[in-house]
């Protein structure tokens, strides 16, 4: 009987010291880029004006809705909470949401 690589104990300890620095998934990498666009609204609202910052975090929201509606759901990664159909739908109900209150809620006078 041969032991296969995936199954050596000493290949797996190997593996445990190196810690991986890249997602194992593609729907990893979008959360990632998803997750970027909201820190950055983020950060945007904060020091620049609210209204942008709004924008890029519900265009981030709904970069990840759509990114969860074509991932296949074995490479969906972090951007799979729930079922596929129910993140779509709060994901982008939530980006679009903002965006239209970003684009309608009149400037107020100072």
């Amino acid at each position: 009987m041969t032991v296969s690589e995936t199954e050596d104990p000493l290949h797996d300890e190997q593996e445990a010291d190196q810690p991986r620095r890249y997602p194992s998934t593609l729907g990893g990498a979008l959360y990632l880029l998803a997750l970027a666009a909201v820190v950055a609204g983020v950060a945007i609202a904060v020091f620049d004006g609210w209204r942008n910052g709004v924008r890029w975090i519900g265009g981030g929201l709904v970069f990840a809705a759509v990114c969860r509606l074509l991932v296949p759901g074995r490479q969906a990664g972090m951007l799979a909470v729930r079922n596929r159909w129910i993140d779509v739908v709060l994901l982008a109900g939530v980006g679009g949401l903002l965006l239209f209150l970003a684009a309608s809620i009149p400037d107020q006078p100072l």
